[in-house]
């Protein structure tokens, strides 16, 4: 049911973090995996591993913003596996916090150019190569905050996640007649690189914010994105799923 045999599939930001652990699961499960992110180095670590496992991945560095890298990633996917089938367009970056009386507008444009825009270009270049395939999934990483929780500070992360789970729904029902299921992923708190804790007090103040008082590893989250990426949810588009431990729900 979650199995990924003959299946090709892109992940964005995915020499850490979330993104690097979906590489790794979604190459266990039997995809042929194209790695993108900006890092050449350790996208060259993560093609390794996946090689040494047996598995099948290539990488390509590059900026989720710039059309063309989009482009290139596709084209990739379809001269070195023969087709894209899924995408999992998780780079993003948190970006400047500040209350929106000090945030910089270049702040702003920043923020919304990799998380809004880098998802759209990886779309509108994606859906395409998956329909020519008969079908496929787009898997959007989004959060709970802007969706479930406002939290002071952030702005331009809040409105550009935001922004990719109405992407998600007009997609969903634009490619819905294509076999292409569009689903955004919402994790909570993730003990990645780009976790905003930093010291044993603010990752105890991060974990009990969640009900099930601690956070994520990547391989939690990334399993979330194999359930949306598989057969398993041949019936899921649309969607904005919570894996966010639930933070979303807690008031103690």
């Amino acid at each position: 049911m979650f199995a990924l045999t003959n299946k090709v599939a892109i992940v964005t930001g995915a020499s850490s973090g979330i993104g690097r652990a979906t590489a790794v699961l979604f190459a266990e499960q039997g995809a042929k995996v194209v790695a993108a992110a900006r890092r050449q180095v350790e996208l060259d670590r993560l093609v390794s591993e996946i090689s040494e496992a047996g598995g099948e991945a290539v990488a390509l560095a590059g900026d989720v913003s710039d059309e063309a890298y989009a482009e290139a990633l596709v084209d990739l996917a379809v001269q070195r596996f023969g087709g894209l089938d899924i995408a999992f367009n998780n780079a993003g970056i948190v970006g400047e916090m500040a209350p929106v009386a000090n945030l910089s507008l270049q702040a702003w444009r920043d923020t919304l150019e990799v998380n809004l825009t880098g998802a759209f270009l990886g779309a509108k270049c994606q859906v395409p190569a998956m329909i020519e395939r008969g079908g496929g999934s787009l898997i959007f990483t989004c959060t709970f905050v802007g969706h479930t929780v406002g939290m002071p500070g952030m702005t331009a992360y809040a409105a550009s996640k935001a922004g990719l789970i109405g992407l998600t729904q007009v997609l969903a029902a634009e490619y819905g007649p294509k076999n292409v299921r569009v689903n955004a992923l919402l994790p909570g708190g993730t003990d990645t690189p780009a976790a905003s804790f930093k010291t044993p007090e603010s990752r105890s103040f991060v974990e009990g914010l969640h009900a099930l008082k601690r956070v994520a590893t990547p391989e939690e989250i990334a399993r979330s994105a194999l359930y949306l990426a598989s057969d398993a949810s041949s019936f899921t588009t649309g969607a904005a799923l919570l894996a966010d431990g639930g933070i979303s729900i807690n008031r103690v």
